[in-house]
């Protein structure tokens, strides 16, 4: 096997399975090698978000859930299920990643509407990423999934920078507009 163009963990949020499957799928294909995560409680993203569950290496971090008001939609748990010291509720938001991330190096993706309002991105920049590129409204599923086939596609087919791919992918249309980029 040939060395991987890029490593990729997809951290996959609550009924996001199906895009996800496609997105790792094609990322595959296009030579990537992709990490799955499935997210069935909040100390599974917290796992990732600290570093505990993510591989040594990986290039970026596509956080694939829905999101609402500049939060991750998480599964809500009976009370009896929560471990200890594990936040509850069904969002996951700015302060919580304040919390719990550690991304030093890491370019993070998230594909879900309103994750890339500003307050969401400074949260993750602060947490050491690189880059933090999201939409900042409500986006319609199927631009979430092309904004990142392309995106990515612009990075390992053609060898695109960040913000080259970055400009591609948001120019399909108003829908894909809607991502935004922070840099550190």
């Amino acid at each position: 096997m040939s060395k991987p163009e890029r490593y990729i963990s997809l951290i996959v949020g609550p009924n996001c399975e199906t895009e996800s499957f496609a997105i790792r799928s094609t990322l595959e294909y296009f030579g990537a090698r992709v990490t799955l995560h499935l997210v069935g409680r909040p100390n599974d993203l917290i796992d990732v978000l600290n570093g505990k569950d993510l591989d040594e290496k990986v290039d970026y971090v596509i956080l694939n859930f829905h999101g609402d008001d500049g939060r991750f939609c998480m599964p809500e748990l009976g009370d009896d299920v929560y471990e200890e010291d594990e936040p509850r509720g069904e969002f996951f938001n700015a302060e919580d990643v304040k919390r719990y991330a550690k991304l030093n190096d890491t370019h993070i993706i998230a594909s879900g509407c309103t994750l890339g309002e500003e307050e969401l991105a400074n949260a993750f920049l602060s947490c050491g990423c690189k880059s933090y590129i999201g939409p900042d409204d409500y986006i319609d599923g199927n631009a979430n999934l092309i904004f990142v086939l392309r995106f990515m596609y612009e990075r390992i087919q053609n060898k695109k920078s960040e913000q080259e791919a970055f400009e591609l992918a948001t120019s399909i249309d108003e829908e894909t507009f809607m991502y935004k980029r922070y840099v550190r």
